[in-house]
């Protein structure tokens, strides 16, 4: 659910200095928003991160974030997708990952559907992250058992769980199945 709470403009400084709730927030149009999402989205989330993370971390590609990194984009929004990919050539000369926003957006930047989004609020997104670089966007829809893959603001493919989500050039050689973002729990 995605709740406005305020309408001004926002420093980094401000957004971080921002308490640590537990709520996720976001700066949108000049309000701070604060989204909050189920089990089921929390569940997707760490599946597929942890696959990202793990093959991210053993080929030395970049890093991963979650849904508490919030990226400064040139509009003033401050988004934080879901999931983050921040490649090692954006990340040259740094000796450890910045603790202030990152300017501009991820290179691979993953939305988990909630039952609350609607169609325009994830265009938007998705035309922000392109317009502030970045290259691959996944979308994933818990409802449908799908995921949207953009490499514009126009959907490239979608993915159904026989399918496998591909890392293409942005994360080069990561795959993992969609099915398994969906499966039963089986203990």
């Amino acid at each position: 659910m995605t709740v406005a709470l305020d309408r001004k403009q926002w420093t980094d400084e401000e957004f971080m200095a921002l308490p640590d709730t537990g709520d996720r927030y976001e700066i949108v149009d000049g309000e701070l928003v604060m989204s909050n999402c189920g089990t089921e989205h929390g569940y997707i989330a760490v599946i597929l991160s942890s696959a990202l993370h793990s093959f991210i971390r053993s080929q030395k590609l970049g890093i991963v974030t979650d849904s508490s990194t919030s990226f400064s984009l040139k509009s003033g929004n401050k988004r934080a997708p879901d999931i983050s990919f921040i490649a090692k050539k954006r990340l040259v000369g740094l000796r450890k990952v910045p603790k202030k926003l990152w300017q501009g957006a991820p290179d691979l930047a993953i939305e988990i559907l909630s039952p609350t989004n609607t169609v325009e609020e994830i265009h938007e997104k998705i035309v922000e992250y392109f317009e502030n670089g970045a290259k691959l966007i996944w979308i994933i829809n818990p409802q449908d058992e799908s995921v949207l893959t953009y490499r514009s603001p126009q959907p490239d493919r979608l993915l159904k769980s026989g399918d496998n989500l591909d890392g293409e050039d942005v994360v080069s050689g990561f795959s993992f199945p969609v099915g398994e973002l969906f499966a039963e729990l089986d203990f």
